[in-house]
């Protein structure tokens, strides 16, 4: 699935997903935070979405994908071509302290802290929020994590430790804020059975690929099932545009 020119660019005269801002009541973090939704080209009440949400990485905030990755032209290509299920897509910021703005020094423990605080917000006041307020499926089948770098290391850790909630994970050049394999997945049959898709890439000059390395080592000698792309290019966001492309055409 190697991108077709042209697939991060506007398309004239096609069908357009909305894009906008949304705040929503954090009980983890004690305030009100921002997210980003994207809704499909004729996203309509009458009908049931799945629901992919989308991290970023430890620079980042909820305004990340959408400035720098421009997911919704991606995506409404994609679905210009008959290649995407109906899906809403939430980016949230994985920063969940109370000031969560890339500000300062984005590598003090407070802030590294506050990625891993991200998992009660996520599933405590983030999912019941969008699961209140659009139409969307709600159970397990229809729930995908992905994300880049921290991000990406945000999907493993929470993902495979919650399967309860997502059927579909992805991380694109994951960090080293990812788990040891051996945590990440202490059950491998258990973890396979439950798995619809498990995502893997990383770009072959990216000096954090010993993380996806190690990752990738550990699933293929367990036997779990998972897709592994290693790609050309760095840390870097054509790596993670092709990471959303080729993912998001293969869930739900």
């Amino acid at each position: 699935m190697i991108p077709k020119p042209g697939y991060d660019q506007e398309r004239e005269g096609i069908a357009r997903g909305e894009i906008r801002t949304i705040e929503y009541p954090s009980a983890t973090v004690g305030n009100t935070r921002k997210a980003r939704v994207y809704t499909p080209p004729g996203y309509s009440s009458a009908e049931k979405y799945s629901v992919l949400y989308l991290l970023h990485g430890i620079g980042g905030d909820e305004d990340e994908w959408y400035t720098h990755g421009k997911p919704q032209i991606i995506l409404d290509n994609l679905y210009d071509d008959h290649l995407l299920k109906p899906m809403i897509v939430v980016l949230p910021n994985g920063r969940a302290m109370l000031n969560d703005r890339a500000e300062g020094d984005i590598f003090a423990p407070d802030k590294v802290q506050a990625f891993e605080t991200f998992e009660s917000d996520l599933l405590n006041d983030l999912i019941p929020y969008i699961e209140a307020n659009y139409s969307v499926l709600t159970d397990r089948m229809h729930r995908a994590l992905a994300g880049l770098s921290m991000g990406g290391g945000q999907s493993l850790n929470m993902g495979l430790n919650h399967l309860d909630r997502f059927a579909w994970i992805g991380a694109f050049s994951p960090a080293p804020n990812t788990k040891e394999p051996e945590l990440l997945v202490p059950d491998p049959q258990q973890t396979s059975a439950a798995l619809s898709l498990l995502w893997l890439s990383c770009g072959d000059l990216d000096s954090l690929k010993y993380v996806s390395d190690r990752t990738h080592a550990y699933f293929a000698e367990h036997n779990i099932p998972h897709i592994w792309v290693e790609e050309q290019g760095d840390h870097d966001w054509p790596v993670w545009k092709n990471g959303l492309y080729q993912f998001s055409q293969l869930i739900f």
